[in-house]
């Protein structure tokens, strides 16, 4: 799953980057999408596989806090990437006519930017609040990686601090991220409701299909992750929830976009032919060499 996750991802960028016809704000916004997803599939996937081939569940406390601030840091990014693909679905579907002057490189670069910046100081604020944190020897966190609720449970100091950053940065991004997607979403909804053709109304719908279809499946699993967590007895089904949610989402992503994407996979097809002909041509003149 890790391989198909990282490959997938991959080809989506290689797709983008060779195919000038796909050099859009929207396959802009994809391809570091895709970028986030193998960086944050790999900052806990790696460990869990070392983990399983050589029998043992260590880490140290330095490895820990590494994978915790990268873990968020590309959880943010996740969602700011989310509601930025939500804003360029908005522009393109309310404000047609406006969106290649409104979408354009400068404003495209800018909101990945913010996102990346944002994300950056989000994953320091929660690290350095657990840093401060005392901890017992022989810790046993209840779960596939560090996560920040895990690590703060296991702490011997006052966590009333940490836990008031956490949640408040956590509702902040997490909360003002889906707001926005709500938000452009519903402008989406009420834009098309007003076309009087039935043809049209579904080939709008069906262009955010993909998107909805990612940030159903990223919301629901972090809410779960997040129930989960504050029933103390429900370690095991928050491991389960955070698994679905570092592994199995990201490589459903990889399908998401690029089966119901008739332009990824056409670029696709394209880059193998090219690579196919590159090959024939290679083995030809050493052939004739």
């Amino acid at each position: 799953m890790y391989l198909i996750t990282v490959f997938g991802n991959l080809l989506i960028i290689l797709a983008v980057s060779s195919d000038p016809h796909l050099h859009t704000p929207m396959y802009f916004f994809l391809s570091n999408m895709s970028f986030v997803d193998i960086c944050f599939t790999s900052t806990t996937i790696p460990k869990m596989l070392w983990n399983i081939q050589t029998h043992s569940k260590v880490i140290t406390y330095e490895g820990c806090i590494i994978q915790m601030y990268f873990f968020l840091l590309f959880g943010g990014l996740d969602a700011f990437l989310l509601s930025v693909m939500a804003y360029d679905w908005y522009v393109a579907i309310c404000h047609p006519l406006h969106y290649t002057v409104i979408m354009n490189p400068w404003l495209c670069g800018l909101l990945v930017l913010s996102s990346y910046i944002m994300s950056f100081l989000y994953s320091l604020l929660q690290s350095l609040t657990v840093v401060q944190l005392s901890f017992c020897t022989n810790n046993e966190i209840p779960h596939f990686s560090c996560e920040t609720s895990q690590i703060v449970l296991l702490a011997c100091s006052d966590t009333s601090i940490c836990d008031m950053v956490m949640y408040f940065a956590g509702v902040l991004i997490g909360g003002g991220s889906f707001t926005c997607i709500l938000y452009s979403y519903s402008q989406i909804v009420s834009s098309v409701c007003g076309i009087s053709s039935a043809q049209r109304k579904y080939r709008a719908f069906s262009t955010c299909a993909s998107h909805l279809s990612v940030v159903s499946l990223v919301y629901c699993s972090v809410l779960g992750v997040y129930i989960a967590s504050a029933d103390t007895h429900g370690s095991y089904s928050s491991a389960i929830t955070s698994v679905m949610y570092t592994v199995v989402i990201p490589m459903l992503n990889t399908f998401i976009y690029s089966l119901r994407n008739n332009d990824i996979k056409g670029a696709l097809k394209i880059l193998f032919t090219k690579e196919t002909i590159k090959e024939i041509t290679v083995l030809v003149l050493k052939n004739c060499c």
